[in-house]
């Protein structure tokens, strides 16, 4: 290794001046500059020795991410920082990706679990499962085996190398090339192996990049990749397309989507390529951008800050894993402390809860005998949702109350096993309308064998049997990835799934209607509505579990351990206080006029057994009240926008409502 010399104050004059007009300076041995000359060389290399359990070192191709710890991990030795943002707060990549799924792909326990179940199935496919399951799971140990023309690289070999274990790390991104990008699928990764690193950064625009250090320590040369910044990127790994075999293990030519998420993302109206202004990268979401102008490398005072910098975040959905690989972190000799998982465990709540779906519920009509309730989800995510592996689902619960708060209805509850109450026996069926208890919306994929019977083998799978999953907004039938993005089991008599109230597709909405029964009670009602997640249901491991390896063994222990609640993802809660009654027209009540076109409600009639009035809108949100003093009459302005209101008029003992439109 180069050691790093110490520069005058006019060589460090001489090199903003040669910056300043764009000049790279190509540095020998014995002019690297060295960064806090001030510190002895001794702290230097302790501080980028302190990966801190990272995996460290290098195979033929790639380099662990221990590696990049020293430079691109957290720097605290001022004055200048590095990896800070304005506000002084670490955004060093390496200590956020550790904590992430990505960061732990290769040490997942369902992972191998599922890697192994597969494998007990045809247990003749080994060597193909395992060399393709790692392609995406920990491509610089099985890239590297095959760079070197070695054949396919297994589990076993997995288990003993320690820069296969750093998962989806570093140069697993920043070392892909931009050839095929975006045209590449299932694993099926294009690496540079000519020593350069891309960056989103050294683009004509931007002050040239200094890379001395990183060909010194590292051996490679950092050059700007536009391709960095592309969701292309992510399309060798998150389209998976799986072959089919049968029932005794034979492939039979046919083949099965397991995941497109990169698919669904171009078929959608994030889709950069389609609308350049408008569209969001899957960086944009997963590694979202500050405009803190960042040193992004440790130790070197005169570096140009960056901006905007890409957080290293990389949330998604799977709250439950990062639980379960939180509370096991010394059995599955994970790298991360529990406190950064925490913080990413915390980042994937806001990310599942803010920015996944829109929850929208009204109440549609009432009588004594039916409620009719109107749920409608829209996806806010550039992909369908649940996306990613097809175990992820989610579901709609409704619960309604009657005034004491006993329950008068509930769909979508669950049992103590954590599955949802009333689900089929094989899987519950896409619904447009829900009328009983026992029926309940799941948004899920569900695969079917060579027979046409569900299953959670991968290698079985041959089609769907339904994936009624949430689709993105912009979302279209025509569209050219439609054959790796189908939807199954939604009738064509649902018209608003992905359709607007004109009948315009795209919406990537859905509106469950539920029809509640309420067998005469015409009293207050609180109707509750809320949309769970659940990345590994119970269901999904039923036939995994049916077997017995080490690596299912492991998992079904810390899986038992664990709180598998499905995880709140949005929630609302109105009120409607009771049915429309001719009471109040035998009462002498006149609601007038109905529609009202000029804005003011009139309200004559009244007496002392009217005790108050309410006005609320359709969400149950007070728009006016009022107690008589013994007058007649009332009025009230309500809001200009085109709304339905329910006017509830209390008396002794009873609470009537009546309906008034503003056209």
């Amino acid at each position: 290794m180069k050691r790093i010399h110490t520069l005058s104050t006019k060589t460090f004059a001489v090199l903003g001046i040669l910056g300043a007009v764009g000049v790279l300076v190509a540095w020998t041995t014995d002019e690297l500059p060295r960064a806090h000359a001030y510190h002895t060389q001794e702290e230097i290399e302790g501080f980028r020795g302190s990966g801190q359990g990272l995996a460290s070192g290098a195979n033929n191709y790639f380099r662990a991410s221990g590696d990049c710890y020293g430079c691109h991990g957290p720097d605290n030795i001022g004055p200048v920082y590095a990896m800070r943002n304005e506000n002084g707060e670490d955004v060093n990549p390496l200590d956020n990706w550790r904590s992430t799924m990505m960061g732990n792909s290769a040490r997942d326990p369902l992972w191998r679990a599922k890697v192994s179940h597969e494998v007990a199935v045809n247990p003749g496919h080994q060597a193909g499962l395992e060399d393709k399951c790692t392609s995406c799971h920990a491509p610089m140990g099985r890239y590297d085996k095959f760079l070197s023309g070695q054949g396919h690289f297994s589990i076993a070999e997995l288990t003993q190398d320690p820069i296969a274990k750093d998962g989806v790390s570093c140069l697993a991104c920043h070392m892909q090339s931009s050839d095929s990008l975006g045209l590449t699928f299932s694993g099926t990764l294009h690496f540079d192996t000519n020593n350069v690193l891309y960056g989103p950064y050294g683009s004509k625009t931007d002050p040239p990049i200094f890379g001395a250090p990183m060909e010194s320590f590292v051996g490679y040369n950092p050059v700007y990749g536009a391709h960095i910044n592309d969701a292309g990127i992510c399309a060798g790994c998150h389209t998976l397309i799986t072959e089919t075999a049968d029932l005794e293990g034979n492939l039979t030519g046919d083949h099965f989507v397991e995941q497109a998420t990169y698919h669904e993302w171009l078929n959608s109206s994030f889709n950069t390529d389609a609308d350049p202004e408008n569209g969001l990268s899957c960086q944009a979401c997963h590694m979202p951008r500050i405009d803190d102008a960042v040193v992004i490398s440790a130790l070197y005072d005169f570096l140009t800050p960056r901006s905007p910098f890409g957080q290293h975040h990389l949330a998604g959905a799977n709250v439950f894993m990062l639980n379960l690989l939180k509370h096991n972190l010394t059995e599955l000799e994970l790298t991360s402390s529990s406190v950064r998982f925490d913080t990413t465990i915390a980042r994937t709540m806001r990310m599942l809860q803010n920015q996944s779906i829109l929850l929208e519920t009204s109440v549609a009509g009432r009588s004594a005998d039916e409620l009719d309730v109107d749920v409608k989800l829209t996806n806010l995510a550039g992909h369908k949702f649940p996306s990613g592996y097809p175990a992820r689902r989610a579901f709609i619960e409704l619960h309604v109350k009657d005034d004491q708060g006993a329950t008068l209805f509930r769909s979508g509850a669950w049992d103590p096993s954590y599955e949802v109450i009333g689900h089929d026996a094989n899987f519950e069926p896409h619904y447009d309308v829900i009328t009983q208890e026992d029926q309940a919306q799941i948004y899920e994929m569900v695969m079917a064998d060579v027979n046409g019977d569900k299953t959670t083998v991968l290698e079985r799978a041959k089609s769907p049997l339904k994936d009624n999953r949430l689709v993105p907004a912009g979302f279209s039938t025509a569209h050219f990835a439609y054959d790796t993005t189908i939807v199954v089991g939604v009738p064509v008599s649902d018209a608003d799934f992905n359709h607007d109230g004109l009948g315009a597709e795209g919406s990537g909405s859905d509106i469950t209607h539920y029809q509640v029964p309420m067998n005469g009670y015409t009293g207050l009602l609180t109707i509750e509505a809320r949309v769970w997640y659940q990345s590994v249901p119970p269901r999904w491991l039923e036939e995994m579990f049916a077997f017995n390896t080490p690596e299912i063994d492991l998992f079904r222990n810390m899986y038992l351990a664990e709180d598998g609640s499905p995880v709140l993802v949005k929630e609302e809660v109105l009120t409607d206080v009771s049915m429309g009654l001719d009471d109040l027209r035998e009462a002498g009540i006149r609601i007038y006029p109905n529609p009202v076109r000029d804005g003011i409600l009139r309200i004559e009639g009244l007496d002392a057994r009217t005790t108050s009035i309410t006005v609320l809108d359709m969400r149950g949100a007070l728009v006016a009240s009022y107690r008589p003093q013994g007058e007649r009459s009332w009025q009230a302005r309500l809001p200009q926008a085109s709304a339905t209101y329910l006017i509830v008029f209390e008396t002794a003992g009873q609470r009537f409502t009546e309906r008034v439109i503003v056209p």
